[in-house]
Protein backbone atom coordinates (compact mmCIF):
# COMPACT_ATOMS: atom_id res chain seq x y z
CA UNK A 1 0.00 0.00 0.00
CA UNK A 2 2.91 2.22 0.84
CA UNK A 3 4.43 1.89 -2.22
CA UNK A 4 1.00 2.43 -3.95
CA UNK A 5 0.54 5.72 -2.44
CA UNK A 6 4.51 6.79 -3.37
CA UNK A 7 3.87 5.71 -6.73
CA UNK A 8 0.20 7.75 -6.99
CA UNK A 9 2.42 11.01 -5.12
CA UNK A 10 4.98 10.50 -7.97
CA UNK A 11 2.21 10.47 -10.82
CA UNK A 12 0.56 13.58 -9.56
CA UNK A 13 3.95 15.24 -8.64
CA UNK A 14 4.65 14.79 -12.51
CA UNK A 15 1.29 16.08 -13.58
CA UNK A 16 1.36 19.19 -11.85
CA UNK A 17 5.13 19.80 -13.05
CA UNK A 18 4.01 19.54 -16.81
CA UNK A 19 1.15 21.76 -16.11
CA UNK A 20 2.86 23.84 -14.97
CA UNK A 21 5.70 23.84 -17.73
CA UNK A 22 2.98 23.56 -20.51
CA UNK A 23 1.52 26.68 -18.84
CA UNK A 24 4.59 28.90 -18.79
CA UNK A 25 6.59 27.41 -21.66
CA UNK A 26 4.33 25.63 -24.01
CA UNK A 27 4.03 21.87 -24.89
CA UNK A 28 6.60 22.17 -27.71
CA UNK A 29 9.16 23.72 -25.52
CA UNK A 30 8.82 21.98 -22.41
CA UNK A 31 11.34 19.03 -21.72
CA UNK A 32 10.79 16.09 -19.84
CA UNK A 33 14.12 16.45 -18.43
CA UNK A 34 12.73 20.18 -16.88
CA UNK A 35 9.46 18.44 -16.03
CA UNK A 36 11.07 15.39 -13.62
CA UNK A 37 13.54 17.67 -12.43
CA UNK A 38 11.29 20.23 -11.42
CA UNK A 39 8.65 17.28 -9.87
CA UNK A 40 11.98 16.37 -7.91
CA UNK A 41 12.24 12.17 -9.65
CA UNK A 42 14.26 11.29 -11.61
CA UNK A 43 13.96 10.56 -15.83
CA UNK A 44 13.62 6.76 -15.39
CA UNK A 45 10.92 7.70 -12.56
CA UNK A 46 9.05 9.77 -15.83
CA UNK A 47 9.52 6.94 -18.05
CA UNK A 48 8.02 4.30 -15.50
CA UNK A 49 4.63 6.73 -15.56
CA UNK A 50 4.43 7.73 -18.77
CA UNK A 51 6.33 6.42 -22.19
CA UNK A 52 6.13 9.99 -23.90
CA UNK A 53 5.32 14.24 -23.78
CA UNK A 54 2.08 13.52 -25.38
CA UNK A 55 1.31 10.69 -22.70
CA UNK A 56 2.36 13.35 -19.72
CA UNK A 57 0.29 15.85 -21.84
CA UNK A 58 -3.21 13.54 -21.99
CA UNK A 59 -2.86 12.70 -18.29
CA UNK A 60 -2.82 16.79 -17.71
CA UNK A 61 -6.09 16.64 -19.94
CA UNK A 62 -7.59 14.15 -18.22
CA UNK A 63 -7.07 15.77 -15.06
CA UNK A 64 -8.49 18.80 -15.96
CA UNK A 65 -11.46 17.15 -17.41
CA UNK A 66 -11.63 15.67 -14.21
CA UNK A 67 -11.80 18.87 -12.17
CA UNK A 68 -14.15 20.31 -15.18
CA UNK A 69 -16.87 17.56 -14.24
CA UNK A 70 -16.55 18.53 -10.45
CA UNK A 71 -17.61 22.43 -11.21
CA UNK A 72 -20.20 21.64 -13.97
CA UNK A 73 -21.65 18.49 -12.09
CA UNK A 74 -21.44 20.81 -8.68
CA UNK A 75 -23.56 23.55 -10.81
CA UNK A 76 -25.66 21.15 -12.31
CA UNK A 77 -26.38 19.35 -8.27
CA UNK A 78 -27.08 22.91 -7.06
CA UNK A 79 -29.34 24.23 -10.06
CA UNK A 80 -32.83 25.27 -8.07
CA UNK A 81 -32.18 28.34 -8.52
CA UNK A 82 -32.96 27.93 -12.40
CA UNK A 83 -30.59 27.20 -15.33
CA UNK A 84 -29.23 30.51 -16.26
CA UNK A 85 -28.56 31.09 -12.54
CA UNK A 86 -26.44 27.65 -12.67
CA UNK A 87 -24.87 28.82 -15.67
CA UNK A 88 -23.71 32.54 -13.34
CA UNK A 89 -22.48 30.08 -10.66
CA UNK A 90 -20.84 27.40 -12.76
CA UNK A 91 -18.65 29.99 -14.84
CA UNK A 92 -17.18 32.11 -12.14
CA UNK A 93 -16.10 28.77 -10.44
CA UNK A 94 -14.35 28.16 -13.73
CA UNK A 95 -13.26 31.75 -14.30
CA UNK A 96 -11.92 31.33 -10.50
CA UNK A 97 -10.20 27.86 -11.08
CA UNK A 98 -8.49 29.32 -14.45
CA UNK A 99 -6.96 31.79 -12.03
CA UNK A 100 -6.30 29.60 -9.39
CA UNK A 101 -5.81 26.07 -10.63
CA UNK A 102 -2.36 25.59 -13.49
CA UNK A 103 -3.71 21.96 -14.07
CA UNK A 104 -7.07 23.12 -14.91
CA UNK A 105 -6.00 26.25 -17.32
CA UNK A 106 -3.29 23.53 -18.78
CA UNK A 107 -5.49 21.15 -19.51
CA UNK A 108 -7.57 23.72 -21.70
CA UNK A 109 -4.50 24.99 -23.20
CA UNK A 110 -3.49 21.53 -24.34
CA UNK A 111 -6.55 22.03 -26.29
CA UNK A 112 -8.41 20.58 -28.64
CA UNK A 113 -7.55 17.31 -28.23
CA UNK A 114 -6.49 16.02 -32.02
CA UNK A 115 -5.28 13.01 -32.18
CA UNK A 116 -6.31 12.05 -28.14
CA UNK A 117 -8.66 9.41 -27.21
CA UNK A 118 -8.76 9.51 -23.74
CA UNK A 119 -11.26 11.45 -21.21
CA UNK A 120 -9.38 14.49 -21.12
CA UNK A 121 -9.63 15.59 -24.75
CA UNK A 122 -10.98 18.68 -25.81
CA UNK A 123 -12.02 20.18 -22.99
CA UNK A 124 -13.42 22.93 -24.53
CA UNK A 125 -15.87 21.17 -26.28
CA UNK A 126 -16.90 19.73 -23.24
CA UNK A 127 -17.44 23.29 -21.60
CA UNK A 128 -19.47 24.56 -25.06
CA UNK A 129 -21.72 21.32 -24.29
CA UNK A 130 -22.53 22.26 -21.61
CA UNK A 131 -23.09 25.97 -21.59
CA UNK A 132 -25.56 24.62 -24.71
CA UNK A 133 -27.56 22.41 -22.58
CA UNK A 134 -27.82 24.67 -19.41
CA UNK A 135 -29.16 27.33 -22.32
CA UNK A 136 -31.60 24.90 -23.51
CA UNK A 137 -32.76 23.95 -19.81
CA UNK A 138 -33.30 27.76 -19.43
CA UNK A 139 -35.60 28.12 -22.66
CA UNK A 140 -37.59 25.01 -21.60
CA UNK A 141 -37.80 26.93 -18.23
CA UNK A 142 -38.90 29.77 -19.64
CA UNK A 143 -36.14 31.99 -18.40
CA UNK A 144 -35.14 33.67 -21.81
CA UNK A 145 -36.23 36.57 -23.81
CA UNK A 146 -38.75 35.87 -26.17
CA UNK A 147 -35.99 37.05 -29.35
CA UNK A 148 -32.78 36.08 -27.62
CA UNK A 149 -31.10 32.72 -29.31
CA UNK A 150 -29.73 30.08 -27.44
CA UNK A 151 -27.38 29.19 -29.73
CA UNK A 152 -26.43 32.58 -29.60
CA UNK A 153 -26.12 32.75 -25.83
CA UNK A 154 -24.18 29.81 -25.90
CA UNK A 155 -21.67 31.33 -28.32
CA UNK A 156 -21.07 34.87 -26.32
CA UNK A 157 -20.51 33.15 -22.78
CA UNK A 158 -18.40 30.52 -24.45
CA UNK A 159 -16.37 33.12 -26.15
CA UNK A 160 -16.00 35.35 -23.54
CA UNK A 161 -15.27 32.95 -20.89
CA UNK A 162 -12.25 31.48 -23.26
CA UNK A 163 -11.34 35.42 -23.99
CA UNK A 164 -10.85 36.07 -19.96
CA UNK A 165 -8.56 33.02 -19.75
CA UNK A 166 -6.07 33.92 -22.75
CA UNK A 167 -6.48 37.34 -21.45
CA UNK A 168 -6.09 36.41 -17.78
CA UNK A 169 -2.16 35.03 -18.42
CA UNK A 170 -0.84 38.27 -19.03
CA UNK A 171 -3.43 41.01 -16.53
CA UNK A 172 -5.36 38.48 -13.56
CA UNK A 173 -7.56 41.05 -13.71
CA UNK A 174 -9.63 39.44 -16.46
CA UNK A 175 -10.34 36.26 -14.28
CA UNK A 176 -11.10 39.00 -11.51
CA UNK A 177 -15.09 38.25 -10.41
CA UNK A 178 -15.49 41.87 -11.13
CA UNK A 179 -14.59 41.31 -14.68
CA UNK A 180 -17.18 38.42 -15.25
CA UNK A 181 -19.53 40.07 -13.37
CA UNK A 182 -20.15 42.94 -15.66
CA UNK A 183 -19.90 41.04 -18.54
CA UNK A 184 -23.03 38.99 -17.22
CA UNK A 185 -24.43 42.37 -16.26
CA UNK A 186 -24.57 43.04 -19.94
CA UNK A 187 -25.60 40.26 -21.12
CA UNK A 188 -28.42 38.94 -19.31
CA UNK A 189 -30.49 41.93 -19.68
CA UNK A 190 -30.14 40.57 -23.63
CA UNK A 191 -31.08 36.94 -22.98
CA UNK A 192 -32.96 36.86 -19.88
CA UNK A 193 -37.02 37.18 -19.54
CA UNK A 194 -37.98 40.47 -18.09
CA UNK A 195 -39.61 38.31 -14.76
CA UNK A 196 -36.79 36.09 -14.14
CA UNK A 197 -33.97 38.66 -14.89
CA UNK A 198 -34.61 40.94 -11.29
CA UNK A 199 -34.04 37.46 -9.51
CA UNK A 200 -30.78 36.61 -11.19
CA UNK A 201 -26.96 37.97 -9.32
CA UNK A 202 -24.53 38.38 -11.96
CA UNK A 203 -21.72 38.16 -9.21
CA UNK A 204 -22.71 34.61 -8.37
CA UNK A 205 -24.91 33.21 -5.51
CA UNK A 206 -23.21 32.75 -1.75
CA UNK A 207 -23.90 29.22 -2.43
CA UNK A 208 -22.35 29.22 -5.28
CA UNK A 209 -19.30 30.71 -4.36
CA UNK A 210 -19.00 28.18 -1.44
CA UNK A 211 -19.70 24.94 -3.36
CA UNK A 212 -19.02 25.03 -7.05
CA UNK A 213 -14.38 25.45 -5.91
CA UNK A 214 -12.48 22.57 -4.38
Amino acid sequence: MARQERALRTRNALIESAAELFDRDGFETASLATISARAGVSNGALHFHFASKAALAEAVREAAAQRLARITDGGAERGDGGALQMLIDTSHALVRGFGQDVVLRAGFDLGDGRGSTGTGADLCTRWRDWVEAAFARAAREGALAPDASARDATLAVVGAVAGFKALGGRDPEWLSPDTLTRFWSLLLPRVAQELTLGGLVAAGTAAGKEALWF
